[in-house]
């Protein structure tokens, strides 16, 4: 029988076992790390497993005969930094490799300055070197609006665009790619250039992430590097996180790491000077509230080293 499945002959009442499948394509292992890796972001979790499970009924389908097209699988990621854009895309490079959909499930991340040149023929030849080393993967482009230029005559970011929409609609059985940016200069992008708009199927937005989120952010990231806040630290997190929210520059995830590792410099100067250098395992690990109310953004409402910067 499994022999005339994988020829496409197989009659109309045998069948196949999907748990099988899906446990044999480990897929459930990075759906299950992108909910480790990233707090919150429920719509984004619930379309790209359903885009797994399209994949993965899909290849069911390719054993009994049933072929309906190669699926169109270019993504936009819109949503501000520091929200998981270029953590998903790389779990989905994974998920596209272990469903057979790409050869190597690796990805290429860009922007434009990888794609496009800054004289006549130049721009072709490192749009063609990104293309094939994306070839079996991802090709994750940053900021992808920056492509287009349109104030600018001279501007070669046409040149790239055209033969990514060539490479997108002749390679799609091999390559997956993912443009990510703010939601309303993709927007503009996309009415600027119709062609790409037609050739994305996915289009994601990542919300930013509440106070609650980011401070669950906060302890992942302290685990991760076997640190943890004491109840007063916590408290003092939970009152600097808005307060950081409001300024200007603010990037989700990637700011409170920021801070943390400020945090970390405070508390690594504070064991330093005091006059007790005797330290135990728990001194080591832990960050006091002192560390984090330190903070330039507690004193001054302003970001440590950007003296200029005042809050909203």
């Amino acid at each position: 029988m499994l022999d005339a499945i994988a020829k496409g002959t197989a009659a109309p009442d045998e069948s196949v076992d999907l748990q099988a499948e899906f446990e044999a394509s480990n897929i459930d292992e990075v759906l299950g790390k992108l909910d480790r890796e990233l707090v919150g972001l429920k719509p984004i979790k619930t379309r790209i497993r359903e885009i797994a499970a399209l994949l993965l009924v899909d290849r069911l389908r390719r054993k009994f005969g049933l072929t309906s097209g190669a699926p169109t699988l270019h993504m936009n990621f819109t949503g501000n930094p520091g929200t998981g854009k270029t953590t998903v895309a790389l779990r989905m490079a994974e998920i596209l490799h272990r469903l057979g959909y790409v050869r190597e499930g690796h990805m290429v991340a860009v922007t434009r300055d990888d794609l496009v040149g800054q004289y006549v023929g130049h721009t072709a030849p490192k749009t063609r070197e990104v293309i094939k080393r994306a070839m079996g993967g991802v090709l994750f482009i940053d900021e992808a609006y920056y492509l287009y230029k349109p104030e600018n005559e001279r501007d070669y970011g046409q040149e790239s665009i055209e033969i990514l929409l060539q490479c997108m609609e002749n390679n799609r059985d091999d390559l997956v790619v993912i443009l990510a940016g703010y939601k309303d200069k993709m927007d503009r992008f996309f009415n600027s250039n119709p062609g790409m708009r037609s050739r994305i199927a996915h289009h994601l937005d990542f919300p930013d992430y509440g106070v609650g989120e980011l401070k669950s952010i906060a302890e992942i990231i302290l685990a991760e590097q076997n640190y943890r806040l004491s109840e007063a630290a916590a408290k003092a997190l939970e009152e600097y996180l808005p307060i950081r929210m409001r300024l200007p520059h603010f990037s989700n995830a990637r700011s409170v790491r920021n801070g943390l590792d400020r945090a970390r410099l405070r508390q690594a100067n504070r064991l330093f000077t005091s006059r007790d250098r005797v330290l135990t395992k728990t001194d080591l690990i832990t960050i006091e509230e002192s560390d984090i109310r330190g903070s330039r953004v507690f004193a001054e409402g302003k970001l440590e080293g950007e003296p200029e910067t005042k809050a909203r």
